[in-house]
């Protein structure tokens, strides 16, 4: 019984050794004070080599889009919509299309206007990840960043 038991447990070790989770994608916020009433927030993923992320422009009937939902506060107003930079665009097989994504980082810019001398802007992203051999599902990630 001991013997079976002792190998249960070295099975599960073994198996808990090798059994990873993928994240692929690691997220950090800023904010820079451009003026006394404007900020930018900068949202930046930091991509492991051989993954990308999407754009936020991304046709129907391809991947998910990188998306940016801010909750709106009373210290502070969104400006215009969220930026990005030059995407790489290629044709995807899969999808049928040009398809624009970003490797190893990008840093995503949201201009806000300020109702008082310091806010904390919040949101969630959500994005997909994906690399030559696999994409993982959907996730969505909070964020809070303080304005001063």
């Amino acid at each position: 019984m001991k013997k079976v038991l002792l190998m249960m447990v070295a099975l599960f070790l073994t198996v808990a050794a090798f059994a990873q989770i993928d994240e692929p994608v690691k997220w950090s916020y800023a904010a820079k004070k451009i003026s006394a009433t404007e900020a930018i927030v900068l949202v930046k993923a930091t991509i492991e080599p051989g993954w990308h992320i999407y754009s936020q422009h991304i046709k129907e009937g391809g991947p998910i889009a990188t998306t940016f939902t801010f909750t709106l506060g009373k210290d502070y107003t969104l400006v215009g919509k969220t930026i990005e930079p030059k995407v790489i665009s290629k044709y995807d097989d899969q999808f049928k299309m040009n398809i624009g994504f970003f490797e190893n980082s990008v840093v995503f810019q949201q201009k806000v206007k300020l109702k008082a001398g310091a806010a904390t802007v919040k949101g969630k992203v959500e994005f997909m990840s994906c690399n030559d051999r696999k994409c993982l599902p959907p996730d969505e990630v909070a964020f809070s960043v303080t304005v001063k």
